[in-house]
């Protein structure tokens, strides 16, 4: 349920935007730290604030009323997070490129899906599943940057792997329900 507070459709500079801006100019300094570092109470901690606040701005969304620019910059956010920190991961050799690839080929794939889906006027939301896969796999990277975990790698690893199978059933299911929006309008 959201209240009207002024701010319109197209608007950009509203405080849930504030908060997604801020995650994704910050996310950078993470990526670093994880690229140089690897598994570190800072990382972690860190990790765990910038995926904190991806709920914080849907939740002022919702209060306050979801913009078009809310829309695109939030998964925008997301993917920057969780594409950039496996990223950072495999560059140190702490994660097989193999399951990074999947996830990361996935996100790309359904965006640009489920942006020429929207250019003909079409919307596929993210559905239950495909949130339960973006906290699954930011599950798995916390793991992976927890210093009490790096001696139980298969513990993480199991996780992405789990996180890799969420990928690919909600990417076929964004693909038949875009399908199946298409061929209705």
């Amino acid at each position: 349920m959201s209240t009207d507070t002024g701010f319109g459709k197209s608007a950009l500079a509203t405080p849930a935007n504030a908060v997604t801006i801020t995650r994704l100019l910050i996310s950078p300094i993470l990526l670093v730290m994880i690229a140089s570092g690897g598994a570190s109470w800072a990382a972690v901690c860190f990790w765990v604030l910038l995926c904190v606040t991806d709920g914080v701005d849907g939740y002022i969304a919702r209060r306050q009323g979801v913009t078009s620019s809310g829309a695109f910059l939030d998964p925008l956010a997301d993917k920057v997070l969780v594409l950039g920190a496996l990223a950072a991961l495999v560059s140190r050799g702490d994660l097989w490129w193999l399951p990074a690839g999947l996830i990361g080929v996935r996100e790309i794939t359904v965006s640009i899906y489920r942006s020429r889906l929207a250019q003909r006027g079409i919307s596929v939301p993210a559905r239950w599943w495909a949130k339960v896969k973006t906290v699954l796999t930011e599950v798995a990277i916390g793991f992976a940057l927890l210093p009490l975990t790096t001696d139980a790698q298969w513990w993480y690893k199991s996780l992405i792997w789990a996180a890799v199978v969420l990928t690919l059933v909600t990417g076929a299911q964004y693909v038949f329900e875009g399908g199946r929006e298409a061929r209705a309008s």
